[in-house]
């Protein structure tokens, strides 16, 4: 097999496994787990952070992004709003959440990272076609990078899942203690 694909014959389905971990997280009942919560909610954060770097370099980059963590944010507000909690026997507290919202937000995120990549592969043959006698520091991957539009997709679904997740354990924290003073 040509190395080029032993490349997509490992992406390709690991790609495709996430996409589905994601899809099946916006649908039915999910439990709540505090420390799955906490560790999104860092890891959002930091790769937030580390897109923000990208702004040092081109202004556009930090808006997009920036603009997008906000419309996001006021998404995740209005997810909490929708989002039912429940008590499972078996799973303990769960919570369903709204399955528009997750699925419009896949959506733009799968439909914005197909445009590029169709936008990019011409790019990418020809690139490799030059590669013999091109001239030196054309860099075609960073152009990946440099989309204001693709940024601001990528801080929407930031934005969304630190206000969501930050929401849902506050949410939990006081039904815990309602629960407690209930019993007492």
């Amino acid at each position: 097999m040509p190395a080029h694909l032993v490349n997509y014959a490992i992406i390709v389905p690991l790609v495709a496994l996430m996409v589905w971990r994601r899809i099946s997280r916006n649908f039915g009942r999910q439990p709540i787990r505090r420390k799955r919560m906490v560790t999104r909610i860092a890891v959002f954060a930091v790769i937030g952070a580390l897109l923000m770097l990208a702004g040092l370099h081109d202004i556009r980059l930090a808006e997009g992004l920036l603009g997008g963590a906000a419309i996001g944010a006021a998404l995740g507000f209005a997810g909490l709003r929708l989002t039912r909690f429940e008590t499972d026997p078996v799973k303990g507290d769960c919570y369903v959440p709204n399955p528009w919202i997750g699925a419009v937000l896949t959506a733009l995120l799968l439909g914005r990272l197909l445009w590029r990549f169709m936008v990019l592969a011409p790019q990418l043959q020809q690139a490799q076609a030059l590669a013999s006698g091109g001239a030196p520091g054309t860099d075609i991957a960073m152009s990946y990078q440099s989309s204001p539009l693709t940024m601001l997709v990528i801080g929407l679904l930031v934005g969304y899942y630190i206000v969501y997740f930050a929401g849902l354990l506050v949410h939990h924290r006081r039904y815990e203690r309602s629960r407690a003073a209930a019993a007492a």
